[in-house]
């Protein structure tokens, strides 16, 4: 692959299709064609109904404290420069095990790819199944110091266990390590890249959808 070659990993918002959504959300995002210049319309307008956690996103410390900073204040850097992709092969979740190994330094952007990528997308319904981060390894990466980490589907937790979802974003956000939620990592090979993501700039914002590019390096 040339080291010129981008890759979107982000995922894209389907026109008039449904879309997957985390199960407690009032309503599944959408995204329709209001006028189109195909069936005679003056001009080509779509209408966005979604949540700030729907599709690839950031979450900002305030998603889970009240006096968190908020996704607009977010440094500029925190999504943009190196960034390390590391292949999780537990079918079930992100252990220690796995991830020990791979003596993760102060500063890095860790982006796990699972085997959510390959299978979660193909759907639109949500998949109850999916690949999530253990208790101990945010807490390893909260000790590390790491600057962000991303993982390929809905939410970083476990949505059958709402104290995992609870204690891995507070361990992280409270803590300054932003999370990166529905990455699609299927067919990036595991790696050093150089990566450019900005979430949008939501006033108060407790997230940010946002479209990730990663290139090997």
């Amino acid at each position: 692959m040339s080291k010129l070659e981008w890759i979107d990993i982000s995922v894209p918002f389907k026109v008039d299709q449904p879309m997957a959504y985390f199960p407690t959300d009032p309503q599944r995002p959408t995204v329709t064609r209001i006028f189109d210049r195909t069936k005679g319309d003056p001009v080509t307008m779509s209408q966005i109904n979604i949540n700030s956690h729907n599709g690839t996103h950031i979450d900002s410390p305030f998603h889970f404290m009240a006096d968190g900073t908020t996704i607009d204040m977010m440094p500029l850097d925190t999504a943009i420069g190196p960034a390390r992709v590391i292949e999780i092969k537990d079918p079930v979740s992100i252990k220690m095990a796995e991830v020990a190994p791979y003596d993760i330094k102060e500063g890095e952007r860790i982006l796990f790819k699972t085997r959510n990528s390959s299978y979660a997308y193909k759907t639109a319904d949500f998949v109850e199944d999916y690949v999530y981060c253990t208790n101990e390894v945010a807490y390893y990466l909260k000790d590390r110091k790491i600057r962000l980490v991303g993982v390929d589907y809905i939410t970083i937790g476990n949505h059958k266990d709402i104290e995992n979802i609870k204690i891995v974003h507070e361990t992280l956000l409270l803590n300054g390590i932003y999370i990166m939620e529905m990455l699609n990592l299927d067919g990036v090979k595991p790696g050093q890249y150089e990566m450019i993501c900005l979430p949008l700039r939501m006033e108060k914002g407790d997230a940010g959808p946002c479209r990730a590019i990663i290139r090997p390096v």
